[in-house]
């Protein structure tokens, strides 16, 4: 038996075919009206860093350089504050704080402000305070870190002071960085030493 078609016929064009077909074609064409063309949609383009030393737009601060993967920490930049927020203690003297590392200055800026002992760390107090382009994720960077702003950009750090870092080195002293030369050193936590905040970039 043959089955029955349906004419649809608009704008001079005329289909033929089964009930079934129509309805095929009646679906497919409004897959084609509801969906965007392909050639339409837009790639993501990665913004390009700029240089080192340089403004990162929209980022809060300064590229201070790219740092490979390391343990949990994924690749990401460095991204270094425009200014100090000052010259303040590194604070806790006479407490050895568990768990800073030399490397990890995020990790250790979140032991400093969790402390539960009652002390209070300005340096780490200040730096995860800081805010800049709606970013709300800096900290006291760890030596280590602070050693790459000397590496890769000193010019933007003020070179007639030391720079205090998240990291420690016993219960009275935590190490700081000079950046004239590079020095890394170490000083009593009540002395007031420049603070500068840094963030990560992950990529």
């Amino acid at each position: 038996m043959k089955a029955k078609t349906i004419s649809i016929e608009a704008d001079g064009l005329k289909i033929k075919g089964t009930a079934e077909r129509m309805i095929q074609l009646l679906a497919a064409s409004l897959f084609v009206h509801a969906l965007p063309p392909a050639a339409n949609v837009q790639p993501a383009v990665a913004s390009a860093a700029p240089e080192i030393g340089q403004t990162w737009p929209g980022q809060g601060g300064i590229n201070g350089g790219f740092v490979q993967a390391r343990g949990d920490v994924p690749a990401h930049y460095l991204i270094f504050a425009e200014k100090d927020v000052g010259s303040l203690e590194w604070g806790g003297r006479g407490v050895e704080v568990k768990g800073l590392s030399k490397t990890d200055g995020y990790t250790n800026t979140q032991v400093l402000i969790g402390n539960d002992d009652e002390r209070k760390y300005p340096a780490a107090d200040a730096c995860a305070e800081y805010q800049a382009d709606g970013h709300h994720d800096f900290y006291l960077p760890a030596a280590a870190e602070l050693y790459q702003g000397w590496l890769n950009c000193p010019e933007v750090f003020a070179q007639d002071c030391y720079y205090w870092s998240s990291s420690q080195r016993s219960a009275n002293f935590a190490f700081y960085v000079d950046f004239v030369d590079g020095h890394q050193g170490y000083d009593v936590k009540l002395d007031e030493l420049r603070v500068r905040p840094v963030r990560r970039f992950f990529i």
